[in-house]
């Protein structure tokens, strides 16, 4: 049963940092469970608000509905009392009101609705899609704006007034435009979540659009430098933020920019870097070359030491 009511979850997920755990796979890109849960655990000890069960870093889209209910099944057992686990849900809407009712059943405190499979689709029809997902379960349901289901500002607003247990907005897009006029017109109505890639470029100004917290990749394998820049950019230290960005995450997105697919890559190949190997990533992803991750791990060590 879910430790929070869709209005608890909104309001714990946007106090602080959120993550998106890999998931781990052995030699034979079979789930490595148990270390998986291991690495929930240990993720669970830091002060993130949320974890997001077989995201988009973990891999979704590369799981079988079966494997998604494992992943997530393990995580809400694994994560120490308080740490909010949301479960994901998407391809077609059949198949996404599926995942959320088994998300539910494992005991999810949230689903993050990702977008349909393949097809283009209007707004009527995606307003259709999230409403259907939102009828099927009693969580908090958080929708990711991106790719093929960009939410027009109506379409959230409309969504907000049919939906009680939407909670949140997660914004793929980079579309200041449209985060302002979902804020402007929603205001704490729902919770505004930063969700392009490797996040932490655009969190300061984001912030000044009442987008108070984001999902950190990189808080998988450098969880004190991810906190320790969560807390720099909501206390608007901005001279810390650009330091950091200029030391660590400038750099690491220039290695994640070599190749399409490496936003996740990079994340399991600091995982290894930082040794907690999670294994390869699934293909049609391809993994780090050796000379990358050799990149990637002199990198680390520039600021690992510091938060040690």
């Amino acid at each position: 049963m879910t430790r929070y009511t869709p209005a608890e979850l909104g309001r714990r997920i946007g106090s602080g940092l959120l993550s998106f755990p890999v998931t781990h796979f052995a030699a034979d890109l079979s789930f490595d469970e148990d270390a998986y849960r291991e690495n929930i655990a240990r993720l669970g000890k830091y002060d993130a608000a949320g974890l997001f069960a077989a995201g988009g870093t973990g891999e979704f889209f590369s799981l079988t509905p079966a494997e998604v209910d494992r992943v997530v099944t393990a995580a809400v057992r694994s994560a120490p009392e308080g740490t909010p686990i949301l479960a994901p849900a998407g391809y077609g809407t059949a198949t996404a009101v599926e995942l959320a009712v088994a998300a539910e059943r494992a005991g999810a405190d949230g689903i993050l609705l990702f977008p349909p499979y393949l097809t283009e689709a209007g707004q009527e029809g995606l307003a259709r899609h999230v409403e259907a997902v939102c009828r099927a379960t009693s969580l908090g349901v958080i929708v990711y704006s991106r790719a093929n289901a960009v939410y027009a500002a109506e379409t959230v607003a409309r969504l907000a007034d049919s939906c009680p247990n939407l909670i949140g907005y997660k914004d793929g897009v980079g579309d200041i435009d449209t985060v302002t006029r979902i804020h402007a017109r929603l205001g704490d109505r729902l919770t505004y979540i930063g969700g392009l890639p490797t996040a932490e470029t655009f969190a300061l100004p984001y912030l000044q659009l009442g987008v108070t917290t984001y999902s950190s990749a990189i808080f998988n394998f450098l969880p004190e430098f991810a906190l320790d820049f969560y807390a720099a950019v909501r206390e608007l230290r901005q001279a810390d933020v650009t330091r950091m960005l200029a030391e660590f995450v400038l750099p690491y997105t220039e290695i994640r920019n070599r190749q399409a697919g490496y936003a996740v890559s990079i994340v399991k190949a600091g995982m290894t870097a930082t040794g907690h190997p999670a294994g390869p990533v699934r293909a049609p992803l391809t993994d780090l070359t050796p000379q990358e991750l050799d990149e990637l791990t002199a990198l680390i060590a520039r600021v690992r030491p510091i938060t040690a």
